[in-house]
């Protein structure tokens, strides 16, 4: 995927752990995990927002476009929605 995902670059910048980030946030440490190791779809823009807020940086801190090796064809994933 062309998303990548620095929650665990951001953690390492504040001296936090995950487990102290799930706690704040809100969210399991389950779900912050899968997160942090990109293995999510998508992230709800509230849980980006509490994110943001405790670790006191912007979305594109956390989030990052990096184009593909080998893009998809043109037309797959369009029923994937918005």
């Amino acid at each position: 995927m062309a998303i990548i995902i620095n929650v665990d670059v951001m953690l390492a910048r504040r001296k936090m752990s995950v487990t102290k980030l799930a706690e704040e946030v809100g969210i399991s440490l389950t779900n912050l995990s899968l997160l942090k190791t990109g293995k999510v779809k998508g992230i709800r823009f509230a849980t980006l927002n509490q994110i943001c807020m405790v670790l006191n940086c912007q979305p594109g801190d956390i989030l990052e476009y990096r184009p593909d090796e080998h893009p998809p064809e043109p037309g797959a994933g369009a029923d994937d929605g918005i």
